[in-house]
């Protein structure tokens, strides 16, 4: 959607007390931004500046927490930073800015690395850096489940709360004598009654209240009947938690642990709770919506979208009838992105016409840095001749204001030649970057979940058409040039379909 307003964006200065000892100034960085905000004809709104801070620790920064509440107000739509290291050295804050930034639907700006999310380069870029991320995360997390086993089987605490009836004492579980007895009432009431609502608002009713303080519900209720901790046999590594959702689900059975403790209840009366309890859930399981990962995006060669019926493994035009095999689609569609993402030679001629006008600018940029070199070194002669009595102080100021003058207009030019050196570069993104990040997603894209994939597609994908005999899938192209074979320049952002022969 265009608007006739422009982005409104900020712009942060982080430079470490190390930093400004190497030379670099606040307020290089700064005109840096401002120039690159000025080319694309974004309004710059607040600049946050963070001088002599460390960046090993920065999201506490009352200058971080200030940047953070206007993107979550939406008082600033991007944040523009000289380079990642500035923004964060902290790989895990960086992480956190990113996905702060990505659930405000702001974007992230690093000239250095040549980072645009408000750019698709830029949007594919930080998708495949999240994408890996979060395996990494899971990796970690696999590892530490990995121990959550042993410690069950040698009887060691794993934290967490003591289930409710019992208590820790001597990093044992003892029955605790104040909820003990109400643990022994609800299954004795849940035997009379076989109801949960019913015991619930016997125990709300006498006054009985769980750990917390709060009226009890069949929920609750549900999760103590079906807890063996009460029979004497506590169940540990039962449940697994998903990163993404934050929500917990059950372990297979055969990954369960179970340790011997003193029981509340006998076993034969938590057997019967337990056969009540599953005499009601017979039957009645809620069916689970499923969730296709080409979904919204896969359209017949006909016209329609295609969409996958309950139970079935094809995605199924309702017009004509065609239709696709899920798995082979999706075989189909990896072989594409990896072709799209991996191949050295794609990725070089995107670059490829735009490498003249980078490499000049570069030119530019290394001419007037040598200038100023040259301007420093010329005014230290100066200096030194003064010093040592050689000219007169007339003499060295009619050297020495020309020399600063010159020296202060290609100070003023050198962030706007990087400015426009940025621009460049983000609007064909890093090529290298891409090449390893892109290898690193292929080699591991099996090991990704359905959301991250499902999000992967959204970010790069916008049609999948399936004919009889061949499937063109339209890509998200980094924007290049014309090249020998084309006519005029290619915008940034277009779509490039490629297509392959269906098989079967």
């Amino acid at each position: 959607m265009s608007s006739d307003i422009p982005k409104t964006v900020g712009i942060w200065v982080r430079v470490s007390t190390e930093d400004q000892a190497r030379g670099e100034s606040p307020e290089h960085h700064e005109k840096r931004a401002l120039a690159y905000a000025e080319a694309k004809g974004w309004r710059v709104a607040e600049t946050y500046r963070l001088e002599a801070v460390s960046g090993k620790a920065v999201m506490g920064h009352p200058e971080a927490q200030r940047m953070l509440r206007d993107v979550r107000a939406g008082h600033i739509s991007a944040l523009v930073f000289s380079k990642l290291a500035r923004l964060a050295r902290n790989t895990r804050e960086l992480l956190d800015f990113s996905e702060i930034f990505r659930a405000e639907n702001a974007d992230l700006v690093s000239l250095q690395e040549s980072i645009d999310t408000s750019s698709p380069a830029g949007r594919l870029f930080f998708t495949m850096i999240a994408a890996m991320a979060e395996w990494e995360r899971e990796e970690i997390t696999e590892r530490v489940r990995a121990s959550v086993p042993i410690r069950a089987k040698l009887g060691k605490s794993l934290g967490g709360a003591a289930p409710f009836g019992y208590r820790w004492r001597d990093k044992r579980l003892e029955p605790d004598p104040n909820e003990a007895p109400v643990r022994v009432l609800i299954h004795e009431l849940f035997v009379e009654h076989k109801r949960k609502k019913t015991v619930a608002r016997i125990l709300n009713d006498r006054g009985y209240r769980t750990r917390r303080g709060s009226r009890f519900s069949d929920t609750t209720l549900a999760n103590l009947l079906s807890d063996p901790t009460a029979k004497g046999l506590r169940r540990a590594n039962y449940t697994q938690t998903d990163d993404r959702s934050k929500t917990w689900k059950l372990k297979p059975e055969s990954e369960w642990v179970y340790t011997e403790i003193e029981p509340i209840i006998s076993v034969d009366l938590w057997d019967e709770c337990a056969r009540i309890l599953a005499g009601q859930k017979a039957g009645r399981k809620p069916a689970k919506r499923a969730s296709y990962l080409f979904a919204g995006v896969t359209y017949c060669a006909c016209g329609p979208k295609m969409y996958v019926r309950a139970k079935s493994p094809k995605y199924v035009c309702e017009t004509c009838r065609n239709k696709m095999p899920i798995e082979d689609l999706e075989a189909v569609y990896r072989n594409e992105l990896h072709r799209f993402l991996v191949s050295p030679a794609d990725i070089e001629a995107h670059g490829r016409a735009a490498n003249e006008m980078i490499a000049e600018k570069e030119r530019l940029v290394a001419s007037t840095e040598a200038d100023i070199r040259m301007i420093d070194a010329e005014d230290q002669i100066n200096f030194d001749l003064y010093r040592a009595g050689s000219i007169t102080s007339d003499a060295f100021g009619r050297r020495h204001h020309p020399l600063e003058a010159r020296r202060a207009e290609l100070e003023s030019e050198l962030p706007r030649l990087q400015a426009e050196l940025d621009v460049l570069r983000i609007n064909v993104l890093s090529r290298d970057e891409v090449l390893s990040e892109s290898q690193n997603l292929m080699l591991h894209w099996d090991d990704l979940s359905h959301e991250v994939k499902r999000e992967i597609v959204e970010t790069i994908t916008t049609r999948i058409v399936i004919g009889i005999d061949d499937i063109d899938i339209e890509l998200l192209q980094l924007p290049i040039a014309a090249t020998s074979d084309q006519k005029a320049t290619r915008p940034q952002g277009f779509w490039a379909a490629t297509s392959c022969t269906r098989a079967g």
